[in-house]
């Protein structure tokens, strides 16, 4: 097959091999670019004292200080190479051990994972009711639809101030801002999803006698949840962008407090290589939607339900609502919250053991199959 056909398919092996020379080539770029913007920084001793910290009986003259200082830097004989603009590669990685060690990466990481995931549950638990009840009933569509679209041109960094004074500056500010960020984005897309679904399935339903709610719960739902698993994997991109913003306000830990401090210091090595953490997470995540996508919607990749499914979407049912209450009762009871983070992680090792026997069966009908 030729590379150069306009949608050609890529066999599994080219993809792995043309990925991996497209990383060889980023690699590469990344390093010629840091070094062609590297500079040699003479190695000499500066005096430490300022002009300001200079007796005014002092016997020391300022400008012979600075006389003295530039000769040394034109005098210089050893010199060692900076990265002013772009660190290189092996830079980055070397820095993460001083990340891990010093600026206690790990908690910082998992501190704003956290907060990603409650801002993703209250814009999912806000957004999916109301966006139903404007896209179902005609009397809401009328109502707010148009007042929806208009959200979506909102400047949300400029409402920042507007969360500090309903919100004040901890956490509960950070995670309503990013619940807005996401609310904003969604909302319309339910909408959309809902007019998108096909006539011909409601028709159907209507043939075989469905009322209202029976219409919602076997033909809405299913069509518009199955199509809104792609939209919330495509806002993970933005939720990581508002967590930024918000955790740069009242830094008190997190990626996005790590990059700024980092950033007003010089080590761009470790702005760099949190960055990279980013992108990793955001992977991560997309791949952990792709997966609950192929499991609790089965009809999109299966001609029929092979066997385990069922126990699978019973274990992944069993974590999102464990971790969707605990989100819940954490922030309408926070004095219980050790409690609840206790129990949370025990259901949740519960329903991950239901889903790993549910995946033994499955690929063991795949293999059957094959």
């Amino acid at each position: 097959m030729s590379l150069f056909k306009l949608r050609g398919k890529l066999s599994k092996q080219q993809t792995w091999l043309l990925g991996l020379l497209g990383l060889v080539i980023f690699i590469s770029f990344w390093w010629l670019l840091a070094e062609l913007y590297s500079d040699q920084r003479p190695i000499v001793e500066i005096d430490p004292r300022l002009p300001s910290s200079l007796e005014e009986n002092s016997t020391i003259n300022v400008d012979s200080l600075i006389q003295a200082d530039s000769a040394r830097l034109a005098n210089a004989t050893e010199f060692e190479k900076v990265y002013p603009v772009l660190p290189p590669p092996g830079k980055v990685l070397r820095s993460y051990p001083a990340l891990y060690k010093q600026d206690d990466l790990v908690r910082n990481t998992f501190r704003s994972i956290w907060l990603n995931l409650q801002g993703y549950f209250w814009a999912i638990f806000i957004s999916i009711p109301i966006g139903f009840l404007i896209g179902l009933l005609p009397l809401f569509r009328g109502l707010f639809s148009k007042q929806v679209d208009a959200l979506r041109y909102l400047p949300l960094t400029a409402l920042t101030g507007l969360f500090i004074i309903w919100f004040g500056i901890d956490d509960q500010m950070k995670i309503a801002f990013l619940a807005f960020g996401i609310i904003v984005y969604l909302l319309p897309v339910v909408v959309q999803r809902i007019d998108e679904v096909q006539d011909v399935y409601l028709k159907t339903v209507f043939t075989l006698g469905a009322n209202s709610w029976q219409t919602i719960r076997s033909v809405y739902i299913p069509s518009v949840m199955s199509k809104l698993m792609d939209d919330i994997r495509v806002l993970t991109a933005i939720s990581w962008t508002y967590i930024i913003i918000a955790e740069l306000l009242n830094r008190q830990g997190g990626i996005g407090s790590l990059i700024y401090i980092k950033a007003r210091q010089g080590q761009l090595e470790k702005v760099f290589a949190v960055l990279i953490i980013i992108i990793l997470i955001g992977f991560l995540q997309d791949r952990i939607f792709v997966y609950l996508d192929r499991r609790l919607f089965p009809h999109k990749y299966y001609k029929s339900r092979p066997n385990g499914i069922k126990e699978v979407e019973y274990g992944l049912f069993t974590i999102l609502g464990i971790v969707m209450l605990g989100i819940l009762l954490i922030a309408l009871l926070p004095a219980i919250g050790s409690t609840i983070s206790q129990l949370m992680v025990i259901i949740t090792l519960a329903g991950l053991l239901l889903v790993v026997y549910g995946e033994i069966k499955v690929q063991q009908t795949d293999m059957d199959q094959d």
